[in-house]
């Protein structure tokens, strides 16, 4: 039995894009686990050409019969996985070779901890355009999660047992959202810690989901945040004390030289000269 499934949809994926994704795993410094691929676009035979040509026997390839959507299909992923450590990872991205080691040991040496994450270097063709940082530690993390999503879902690992015992799963209803309902379902039975560190590259492109179902995005985001904000009055409220400390954006030259950042209501300079005030909602 592997002790990692590293869970993978893919639907149209651009073939350059997914050799990337499945050699960065492939290439991964932790070896025991399997690779579950699920094709929700069955009439596509090239993509399912590509995952073929490797001749990797950690590799379990899946199609569906006709297309079912993002979570019917993730949740198909995880009832066919036999890890005990589940590792969410999206079509277009890419893993550092470090990524399964480093969040294997961390839960490994961490049980109260059901899910960890990391930062993730957006980037598109060969440029690195910013680093997402998240906060670190389980308190952090869910005060922020009255705002927005705080965890990187194509970088996370979690426990599978905690979704079991807790009849856990993605819901379509919250499409293209759902990993952000996700984490909602999870606040109340784990804890969640973020590596400080890139251990994902996420991948920008006009394809993405989120931008082609921008409009349901912010519908299921919009639904998401006020049933968090309900069930969690004293998170939101720390949310709201803090909210002009806290930086939502930054855009680094190179991923590296500080341009700008958003912190709270002001625009920064090179990270550090407050330019002008925004208004905000939160």
């Amino acid at each position: 039995m592997p002790r990692v499934s590293v869970l993978t949809p893919i639907y149209n994926t651009d073939h350059q894009h997914l050799k990337e994704c499945i050699e960065s795993i492939l290439n991964q410094t932790y070896k025991d686990f399997e690779f579950l691929i699920l094709n929700d676009s069955p009439d596509n035979k090239e993509i399912e050409k590509i995952v073929k040509s490797y001749k990797d026997k950690r590799i379990i390839y899946v199609k569906n019969e006709k297309n079912i959507g993002i979570s019917a299909s993730r949740n198909k992923l995880l009832k066919l996985s036999k890890g005990e450590y589940i590792a969410i990872f999206d079509h277009d991205d890419v893993s550092l070779p470090t990524r399964l080691e480093e969040q294997v040991k961390y839960l490994d040496e961490h049980p109260d901890i059901g899910l960890v994450s990391s930062f993730t270097e957006h980037f598109y063709g060969n440029k690195v355009i910013y680093i997402s940082d998240y906060p670190e530690y389980d308190v952090d993390i869910k005060i922020m999660l009255t705002y927005d999503s705080s965890i990187a879902h194509t970088a996370s690992m979690l426990r599978k047992d905690i979704l079991i015992k807790n009849d856990i799963e993605y819901e379509s209803f919250y499409s293209p959202a759902e990993d952000y309902r996700l984490w909602y379902r999870l606040m109340k039975v784990t804890k969640f810690y973020n590596i400080q560190h890139v251990l994902v590259r996420y991948r920008m492109h006009d394809s993405r989901t989120s931008i082609k179902q921008k409009v349901a995005m912010s519908l299921g985001h919009k639904n998401i945040v006020l049933e968090i904000r309900n069930e969690y009055p004293a998170y939101y409220d720390e949310m709201k004390k803090n909210y002009d400390k806290q930086t939502i954006f930054r855009l680094s030259l190179f991923g590296k030289l500080p341009l700008f950042k958003i912190k709270r209501n002001w625009i920064w300079l090179f990270g550090c000269l407050p330019i002008f005030k925004i208004k905000w909602e939160y």
